[in-house]
């Protein structure tokens, strides 16, 4: 039997950190296999490879954990859930969970690309104008992602009724890599993605762009309203760090692509041709600016097709923290 003195010491020492053993901090970060989360896909491979961009930028007591979604919905289900605390994500999926969980849930704490999506068409000529649309399906990433919200409100724009199971355009969310099949076997008249699916789709599948978003702001980077609230210090610091990763993007093109290539084989098992990334990498603005009246106008669209009811409150939906934990 112990002696009363070791019993009491080893309880103290099971609820006391040792001191010089701090208690690590676990980050779990989402992003998509997409050209559109470069930032993502980089630095998800740079901790793959133990060069961890955040981590050395956070300090060694925290940790990163990276998860891979299909589309922005998906992402965030996993942020209400608290099965992840910042993702890399499309405008109307962010802005969808704010006004669902009345701006109790997320934070825009940066943006991340703009362009890089476009509406492909099959290119025998099939869809040239838009009186060609009517009774032909078109597909998206998933219901209620920002390709899916800018199809259905350009498709309303040109006059067609526009339903979640049907009207007089078949708008068929679906995920990516399913999307370039059914195209090749022209079981689709026509997608809007992201890239690089949208040069997939133009150099393996013959299509043809129809329509580019080149200003449309693509991603942002969000963090979970707690986590921002908990700890803002550490949101600031992952803030600053992403934008000096989309900053180091700018000055070595050549090393980005190579890291985003490498992460992207990882996920889907092939790497991209240096023709496909360098046509999707050309498509894209990367930068860590937001701005209101972009956020604006992915409300506008999404009201206008009936994804967001009301018009929400965005005074609190956009937190941008200062490295050093002030309100910016």
């Amino acid at each position: 039997m112990k002696p009363l003195f070791l019993h009491v010491l080893a309880c103290a020492l099971a609820v006391v950190p040792w001191p010089g053993f701090a208690q690590q901090t676990v980050l779990r970060v989402g992003h998509f296999p997409n050209i559109t989360h470069a930032q993502g896909l980089i630095a998800s491979e740079l901790s793959r490879q133990k060069k961890g961009w955040f981590e050395a930028r956070l300090g060694g007591d925290v940790k990163i954990e990276w998860f891979a979604y299909n589309a922005g919905p998906s992402a965030m289900e996993a942020l209400a859930a608290n099965s992840i605390d910042l993702t890399y994500v499309g405008p109307n999926p962010a802005l969808n969970l704010y006004a669902r969980s009345q701006g109790e849930e997320v934070r825009i704490i940066a943006g991340a690309a703009k362009g890089g999506a476009a509406l492909v068409v099959q290119g025998d000529g099939r869809l040239a104008k838009p009186e060609d649309f009517r009774g032909k399906s078109i597909a998206t990433p998933q219901l209620g992602n920002t390709q899916d919200v800018a199809c259905r409100a350009w498709l309303k724009k040109q006059g067609y009724r526009i339903t979640q199971l049907g009207g007089d355009v078949r708008v068929l969310p679906t995920a990516n890599p399913d999307q370039l099949a059914l195209f090749t076997a022209g079981k689709l008249d026509g997608v809007w993605t992201v890239e690089p699916w949208v040069s997939r789709l133009e150099l393996e599948a013959k299509g043809k762009v129809l329509l580019e978003q080149k200003d449309t702001i693509t991603t942002v980077l969000v963090s979970s309203a707690k986590l921002l609230e908990t700890k803002r210090d550490l949101v600031g610091k992952f803030t600053a760090a992403h934008a000096e990763l989309t900053e180091w993007m700018g000055k070595n093109p050549d090393e980005a692509r190579k890291l985003a290539n490498a992460s992207f084989k990882h996920h889907t098992k092939r790497e991209m041709p240096a023709e496909l990334l360098d046509r999707a990498w050309g498509r894209l603005v990367f930068s860590p600016e937001i701005k209101r009246a972009e956020l604006d106008a992915a409300v506008a669209e999404a009201q206008s097709v009936g994804f967001l009811k009301g018009t929400p409150d965005l005074g609190r939906l956009v937190q941008i923290p200062q490295e050093a934990g002030g309100k910016k």
